[in-house]
């Protein structure tokens, strides 16, 4: 992915700008967690004097969000990146309906020492980014009352070295309409993961990948990752609707209906949870590889959707492994492919990058076009799987989404 400039000038600004269009490729120099995933290689971009706040899109849904977060600590299980830390631990951020005008502020976007490590993993040091990124505008409100109701809950993973913040957008999307959404860090696997008490965790899995001596062994290991979200969501599920819960509002979850989606390694663990664990009754692979393959035996007839890029997710693409997973999904399934977008198409990074003016010309799909997408197919898909209601949108090509190609081979 090359970057053009709108204008010549740059600046140290400017410079730490690039970095936003792919914050989700931090750590996959090595191997990407997806085929289609690359790394710009020049950019410029028009910096104003006095920079406006970067804001996420608000959601569209009848729901007040509320937005809380857990630290939860698997003591049965040991890190699989980093054994001599102790038990594994996942920082969940929660996103939920709430009553409106209860609540604190919006929370911030994610800690600035996350963002400070996210953008100096890119040798970006201006020290004025890691604050302005932090303090991106969200939506939902801290502390925020729940709305009345029971609500199904979906899980949402993110890509391999990045923070579960890239997916702020979307889980503010759906609880706006009506679900309870669970965003995991998985330790070790992102830039830095942030505990409260300041100590900030780095990317051991990233370390491993790196060490590998070829193709086969960085697969093997992105493979693991996969696998071992599965076990850290089967944790989280524990934890969220077992008798004796983690979350103070966890009343307010159906533990009958489940679903989960994740963007690029995500997505994948998506597809290994569903094979590891029967409380998932639907999943979402946003454009990633199946470095896990799909189950031989199926999904036990779940619904599944994959949701990726064009060309390189088509069939025949340059992903084979969607064409290997499409045939052993078992259930109702949708293979889903938008024209002018890139691997990051379906996380916040669109949205930012075009705040900052990053032209990408290998994915021209605007921000707006790429949220607009994202948004409707995974909601058209979960109100279909855990609310049986009916998915139109899911049925063939609409007019209202030219860009979004189904395919059926």
């Amino acid at each position: 992915m090359t970057i053009f400039p709108r204008n010549r000038r740059r600046s140290a600004a400017a410079s730490a700008a690039v970095a936003l269009v792919a914050l989700a490729t931090l750590a996959t120099t090595a191997a990407p967690a997806s085929a289609s995933a690359s790394i710009p290689t020049a950019a410029a971009v028009t910096v104003a004097a006095t920079p406006s706040a970067l804001a996420l899109p608000r959601p569209t849904g009848p729901y007040a969000t509320g937005r809380d977060a857990l630290l939860l600590t698997d003591h049965d299980r040991p890190d699989p990146w980093a054994p001599d830390a102790g038990p594994r631990r996942l920082s969940v951020t929660l996103h939920y309906p709430a009553r409106p005008g209860t609540g604190g502020d919006p929370a911030p976007y994610l800690a600035e020492e996350e963002a400070r490590l996210m953008l100096a993993q890119r040798g970006l040091d201006d020290p004025a980014w890691p604050g302005r990124v932090s303090a991106a505008r969200t939506h939902a409100r801290t502390a925020a009352a729940p709305a009345p109701g029971r609500f199904p809950l979906v899980v949402l993973s993110p890509g391999f070295g990045t923070p579960r913040a890239t997916l702020t957008g979307l889980a503010e999307e759906l609880a706006s309409r009506g679900y309870v959404v669970a965003s995991a860090d998985h330790p070790y696997e992102t830039t830095g993961m942030e505990l409260p008490d300041g100590r900030v965790l780095p990317c051991a899995a990233c370390d491993a990948v790196d060490a590998q001596p070829d193709e086969a062994g960085r697969r093997k290991v992105l493979a693991a990752v996969s696998t071992g979200r599965a076990a850290d969501v089967s944790f989280l599920l524990d934890r969220l609707t077992g008798p004796r819960p983690a979350w103070r509002h966890a009343r307010t979850i159906d533990p009958h209906r489940i679903g989960m989606a994740g963007h690029s390694i995500g997505g994948n663990a998506a597809a290994s949870t569903m094979a590891a664990d029967r409380r998932v009754d639907a999943g979402v692979n946003m454009d990633g590889m199946f470095f896990d393959p799909v189950s031989a035996r199926g999904l036990g007839g779940r619904p599944f959707l994959m949701l990726g890029t064009e060309p390189g997710h088509g069939p025949g693409g340059g992903d084979t492994t969607w064409d290997e997973g499409w045939t052993r999904l078992d259930g109702f399934k949708r293979w889903l492919t938008v024209r002018d977008s890139g691997h990051f198409t379906f996380t916040d990074t669109p949205e930012i990058g075009e705040q900052l003016g990053i032209v990408d010309p290998s994915a021209p799909l605007s921000a707006a076009r790429s949220t607009t997408i994202t948004r409707a197919y995974v909601t058209a898909f979960f109100d279909r799987s855990l609310r049986g209601r009916p998915a139109r949108l899911l049925d063939g090509p609409s007019p209202a989404h030219p860009e979004v190609l189904f395919r059926r081979p």
